[in-house]
Formats: structure tokens, sequence, C-alpha cells
């Protein structure tokens, strides 16, 4: 560039000839031409160079490429394995750099460009979501876990929902919905899906699928439709938005890893992050997300009265150990279920327990396989009667860990145990921690510090002291009746009825 505009300079200044044009700057007269000619230098020339040594094999590697198409995708010639054959089936004597350069050649005009140019899409506010899962590191507790989000985004607006479990079974799947329609406050009209598990249990010809049952369940309480992308590369493309959310998302509020005690601290991080991204703007829109989202929702299904039960009921036996077994976790139930059947409704992040149409135990569902969530409350009875076995159990080591087994509770055994011997004093404790099946755990621990102070270890005296506190409580506020609470409601009035009854005696 810089050569043509000293060369059109000299011609311009000095009206120089092209031979001297050419002599003053070492180039050749075509050269001098040229630039006189245009102030642009003419493309560089790339020389079509041939390949003697593989003309012969071009229309047969190329027959096997095509015919690859319809082979097994891990059975398909690569570059090494076409060298390969046509070196000991026929004899060709050519470098394999050469077969490899054809190779990725043909392939790139097989894979045929145009399939892979994507359209640009405008979706109306409410008419569509998108949905998937994304994986993503957390240390819960001290322990690096695999986690999964489940995104929800909305189309139009472009605002996501974020929301974590340590696995992504079908209660995840559903359970992501349900607290995704809550957070939106709407249902949108269609969602689009890849081939989740937890959704399709058969990919057949096209986009047509057999559905997972508590799937279509849930999509006919809520009301919308789906839309399932191509299996494979070919349908990548078709959920871009959430495919791009998640990582987005996970670079801007996962990193650096993140540390938290367990796994709703790790959701309230989440949910955090959602709020944050209400105000950030997508590409060159005036308004923020949480604007557009707002006035989206108005567009969208209203949400039905009630909201769907994720939950999968399962059966558990109770094994000899009071225990449960479910998704290879063990959970502790009342060891007076020992060797019987039992219910289990199990969500996404816990499980309740039932027997004869109650509730005999609830959990949090483990992060980990092969794990253990005993509750001490569950196996009093037992120690009772056998109180040596609770120095050791795995129940009082994990209620020690979660604070349920206190220092007070520990000084009161100590004290037991010194006074009326290890057998007596344990069973006096286990006297006293059945109390707060009946009373407040705090209520129970004062009685406790007061019984101590007046040296006594009897479970009659901390009982006494538990009743009289606990009627010293101010009401607890009026939950309904079956919560698990104390009815508290004041007592009725009979003043109205007196007055009916006088106003009749009258009349």
């Amino acid at each position: 560039m810089e050569l043509y505009e000293r060369i059109r300079q000299d011609n311009r200044k000095e009206g120089l000839g092209i031979r001297a044009l050419a002599a003053r700057h070492h180039v050749h007269r075509r050269t001098v031409r040229e630039a006189l000619a245009s102030a642009l230098p003419p493309p560089r020339k790339v020389p079509e160079r041939e390949a003697p040594a593989l003309g012969a094999w071009t229309t047969l590697i190329r027959a096997w490429l095509v015919a690859d198409r319809d082979a097994p995708r891990k059975q398909r010639h690569t570059a090494r394995r076409v060298h390969q054959r046509l070196v000991a089936e026929y004899g060709a004597n050519v470098a394999e750099s050469t077969v490899r350069a054809y190779v990725a050649q043909v392939n790139l005009e097989l894979d045929n460009a145009l399939r892979r140019v994507t359209v640009p899409q405008t979706h109306g506010p409410g008419e569509e979501a998108e949905v998937d899962f994304g994986e993503f590191v957390a240390v819960v507790d001290g322990v690096a876990i695999k986690c999964w989000m489940f995104c929800m985004r909305l189309s139009h607006s472009g605002r996501g929902f974020h929301v974590a479990f340590s696995h992504q079974a079908q209660e995840a799947f559903l359970e992501g919905h349900v607290d995704a329609f809550a957070h939106f406050g709407a249902v949108p009209g269609r969602i689009r899906y890849d081939n989740l598990k937890a959704a399709v249990a058969k990919v057949l010809l096209g986009r047509d699928r057999t559905e997972a049952e508590r799937f279509v369940a849930l999509r006919s309480h809520y009301g919308f439709d789906s839309f399932y992308c191509l299996p494979g590369l070919e349908g990548a493309h078709e959920k871009g938005g959430v495919e791009g959310e998640v990582g987005r998302f996970r670079r801007r509020h996962l990193v650096p890893v993140p540390r938290v005690a367990s796994l709703a601290e790790l959701n309230d991080l989440l949910a955090a992050g959602d709020v944050i991204d209400d105000a950030r703007h997508i590409a060159r829109r005036p308004e923020p997300v949480g604007v557009a989202a707002a006035a989206e929702v108005a567009a969208m299904a209203a949400l039905p009265d009630e909201a769907f039960d994720t939950a999968a009921v399962l059966s558990a036996k109770v094994d000899t150990k009071g225990r449960i077994s479910v998704r290879q976790s063990f959970y502790s139930v009342p060891v007076s279920l020992a060797r019987r059947v039992v219910s289990v409704r199990l969500g996404a992040q816990a499980l309740e327990v039932l027997a004869e149409g109650r509730v005999v135990a609830s959990h949090a569902r483990s992060l980990h396989k092969g794990t253990e969530d005993l509750v001490l409350d569950h196996y009093l009875e037992i120690l009772q009667r056998k109180p040596g076995a609770l120095p050791g159990s795995t129940a009082l080591a994990q209620a020690r860990a979660s604070g349920s087994f206190s220092a007070t509770h520990e000084r009161f055994w100590a004290a037991a145990r010194a006074k009326l011997g290890d057998g007596a004093g344990t069973r006096a404790l286990i006297g006293v921690v059945l109390l707060q099946r009946r009373l407040a755990p705090e209520v129970v621990a004062a009685a406790m510090e007061a019984a101590l102070a007046i040296a006594s270890v009897d479970p009659e005296v901390v009982a006494i002291e538990a009743r009289r506190l606990d009627d010293r409580r101010p009401p607890a506020p009026v939950v309904p009746i079956g919560a698990g609470s104390r009815d508290v409601r004041p007592p009725p009035r009979l003043d109205h009825y007196d007055a009916l009854l006088g106003a009749g005696a009258g009349s």
C-alpha cells in the first residue's frame, strides 16, 4: 500500500514516467502500471496446488465419507483410518497429512454449512419460555459436590429463574417448574425442552415423543404447551436462549465456587442473583429485564388455585435398625415401625414418611448416596430398654453435630450418671428428652437448668418445671389445626348467646 502511494506521488509531483518510476522504486514496470491505475493493490492470488498423489483416490475417499453418514457416529472413518485403508487395501503411495486435509475438506462440504445458519427469532410477551439444567460445583458444609441448576427463561423479556438441586431427577424437574411459575407469578403459553428424561420417556421420529406421565400431569395442571428440540447437534440452537443464560448466570454468580452451609443457603444465593439480574439490560433494549418481565406477566396465563404436588409416592420397608432406604440413602423412622412397610412422599429437597395415613418422620433429602440421616427421637423407646447403646449411637453423634443435643443435655446426663449410675442416669436423660415431643426444646432446656440448680436429676422435677415455664410463655400465633402445634386459640365467648337467651325469655 505504501509503495503504491510513493509511486503515485512521484508521478504526480515530478512527472516521472513508467520506466523511471520502476528504476527508482526497484519494481517491475507492470507494478508501476498497476499503481498508477489504482491506489489499492490487487488481491494476492493464492495458487491452487494439485495433489497428484491423491488425485486417483479422491472419488473413493468421498464415497467412503458419504456412506459414513448412515453409519453409527462412533464407527465412521477418521482421516487416519482412510489413510490406513488406502495403503493396506489399494497400495496407495500418499502422505497421511495429504489425506487428512482432503478428508477435512469433504466433511465440511457434507456437513452443509447452510444447516448451521440460524434465523433470528422474535417472541411475543408471554408466548414462550425455555427450560434446561446446568451443572456446577459448590462446597456445601465443607464438601465439594456436583449440583444441578434448573433454569427457566422467558423468551420475550429474558428474565430467568434459577434453583439448585443435588440431582436432576424428575422430582427436581417438576419442582423447578412449580417454583419458577410461582416466581414469575404466571405461566407462559409454551415451553421449549431438549430431551430430558424427566419429561421424555422415549424419543420418536422427528419431534414426536412419548412423554412421562407425571410431566403430562404437570402440564395439564398449569395449562401450557411443550415443544421439543431435535435430538443432537441439529437441535442445539433451538433453545439457545436458555443455553446462554445458564452459562451467563454461572459465570456471573457462581464464580468463585460458592461455599455454603446447606443447599437452602445456596438457593438463597441464587435467589439474590435473580434479584440482581432484574436490573441488567439485554443488548440494546431500553428497559431492564425486570421491567420487561413485569409487563410480560400480564400476557401470561394465571396460576391455578393450588400448586402441583411434585412429590413421588414410594413404598419402603423399615429395617431392624429403624431405617428406610430411599435413593440409596438411609433415613430413620420411629423404631416401633421396624419390619413394616411405610409410604414415602419423596420431593426434590425433602421427604416425608407416612404410616397409617399420618406423617411419622420428615427429613431433608440427602446430598450424598450411602449416607444415614438419623433422628435421636426415633430411638428413645428402644434406648429406654437398652440405655447402654446411647453413648455410641449414630443418632446421638448426629444430634450433637446439629446442636439439638446441647451442652445442657450433656451436663444433665453427666450429673444423672454420677448420681444414679450409667443405666438409670441414661434413662433419666431419655425421660427428659421425651418431654420435647410435647414442649418446646428451649423450655425443656431451661427446666433442666433449673433442676440442676437444685441438684436434682429427677425427670418428674424437670417435667413440672417445664410445664410451669411453658404456662408463662406468651401465646404463640394462631395456626391451623393439624399444622403440628398446640391449639392456642382463645376460648370462645358466650355473651352473645346469653343475650339471645335473655331476649327469648322476655318474648
